[in-house]
């Protein structure tokens, strides 16, 4: 819809030791506009601060938006973009039974349901300048 504003999201989350501490990392970017979000946690996975990033981005959205998200989790991307319809399908389990991080997922799915979004994959660590930003910015958030 043309009347939607459209944000540029750039997420990433780290992890030191997998599991252990992680934390998560957000660009969104509207016209001139930027706000970075940042949180951790003492004992997870990278995955899962993965999905933090992309949820709470998405979260801090407060109208209908045209999102292009950018992620360098091959995971966050297939699992929205190519798994979720089968997750959904079998009671949001995996073909072999249980669906890892099935609470995030569960939430990533109410929150893509309010704004059209378009995902993207951006290689890590390669020189993209707003993705090794959030690389940074997840990293100062892992808990000490």
């Amino acid at each position: 819809m043309a009347d939607q504003p459209d944000v540029t999201i750039y997420t990433d989350g780290a992890c030191q030791g997998n599991p252990g501490p992680g934390g998560w990392g957000a660009l969104l970017r509207y016209g001139k506009h930027e706000k970075t979000l940042s949180g951790g946690e003492k004992d997870t996975t990278n995955n899962r601060m993965e999905l933090m990033a992309a949820l709470e981005a998405l979260r801090a959205l407060n109208t209908s938006c045209q999102v292009t998200l950018f992620t360098d989790s091959e995971y966050l991307k297939k699992g929205i973009t190519e798994w979720m319809p089968a997750w959904k399908r079998r009671n949001w389990r995996r073909k072999g039974g249980k669906l890892a991080n099935v609470d995030l997922w569960m939430k990533l799915d109410e929150e893509i349901g309010r704004h059209e979004i378009h995902w993207r994959w951006v290689r890590g660590h390669a020189g993209n300048v707003f993705n090794e930003r959030v690389d940074q910015i997840a990293r100062k958030a892992i808990p000490k």
